[in-house]
């Protein structure tokens, strides 16, 4: 099974990285605007192969790109450290303009996953962009915000994180949503289990929690340039979903009709991934305040996506 990636920089390089060490797929295709970089994380990634799995990785153009069940676009612009995801917007909604185009034209039955930032907005460009159905154009949306707020968890709860059961949802982003309301540990609501656990968690925890949540990027960005390992991971983990059919649920992004009265908004809720794209909408139960938070966040992200006629 083929997939390309668009976008050969940190994100791209890492996500290659994660689908060779995970043997996510049979080929992997790198296509670039700097051909030479594209060819050298190709042959640097082919040499990883040995000590994994058997995926040959090669360097290409869109042409290349013919037969790929998932196509990854993580083309664009970097964030810059202090800048916001949504200040991304103009510089990388002209990038897609060129881009989704051409792969579409070489590879028409793939499921288009959007790692460019600002992702949710960047979703909807390329839904409008791309004319397919909403869920064959699926945004890596919360998956890691939803990834760390279930790691910080189990860090003050002492359990795996396999066993935190809690989503992040609306944008990748400052206005994301932490649903503390029906967070659970091994089928036990959230503050039931803390307690039971000796590890209540007090306003003082949920404060640090949700800083070490939605400040994370930032306190990478100024460290070290950019984040990529841990989205890296999460792209390779949603195209294993698409390639084996599996109807897991993650926190993506996907074109949506309505959410919390906010209409045609491109946003993270629960949804169910298959072969085809995003198969279902699974609508999480909300508190009074996350309704309000949900609403808001949907609302800063139609706002930017219309400033762009999006």
């Amino acid at each position: 099974m083929k997939v390309g990636i668009v976008g050969s920089g940190f994100v791209g390089s890492a996500t290659a990285y994660a689908l060779v060490l995970q043997g996510v797929a049979r080929e992997v295709v790198l296509v670039d605007l700097d051909r030479n970089l594209a060819q050298a994380h190709a042959e640097d990634l082919l040499h990883a192969t040995p000590f994994a799995h058997p995926v040959w990785v090669r360097a290409g153009w869109y042409e290349d790109l013919e037969g790929a069940r998932v196509v990854i676009l993580a083309a664009g612009v970097a964030q810059r450290p202090g800048e916001t995801r949504l200040q991304l917007l103009d510089r990388n909604a002209q990038v897609f303009a060129g881009v989704v185009p051409k792969v579409l034209e070489a590879a028409p039955e793939a499921v288009l996953l959007i790692a460019t930032n600002p992702v949710d907005v960047m979703t909807q460009v390329a839904y409008r962009l791309s004319g397919l159905p909403p869920g064959r154009v699926v945004g890596s949306g919360t998956i890691l915000d939803t990834a760390r707020f279930r790691a910080l968890l189990a860090e003050h709860l002492q359990v795996a994180p396999q066993s935190v059961h809690a989503y992040v949802v609306g944008e990748h982003g400052d206005s994301e949503v932490l649903l503390w309301s029906g967070a659970q540990v091994g089928g036990v609501a959230l503050g039931a289990f803390a307690q039971a656990r000796g590890c209540p968690l007090t306003p003082e925890d949920r404060l640090r929690i949700d800083e070490g949540v939605r400040r994370a990027a930032y306190r990478i960005i100024e460290g070290k340039g950019a984040t990529y390992y841990g989205i890296g991971a999460g792209l390779a983990r949603l195209t294993r979903a698409i390639l084996n059919d599996e109807k897991g649920v993650y926190t993506v992004s996907v074109f949506t009709q309505e959410v919390e009265g906010v209409e045609e908004v491109a946003l993270s809720l629960p949804r169910v991934l298959g072969a085809g794209g995003v198969e279902a909408t699974v609508y999480p139960g909300l508190d009074p305040e996350e309704r309000r938070a949900l609403a808001q966040s949907a609302g800063i992200l139609r706002e930017a996506a219309s400033a762009l006629g999006f």
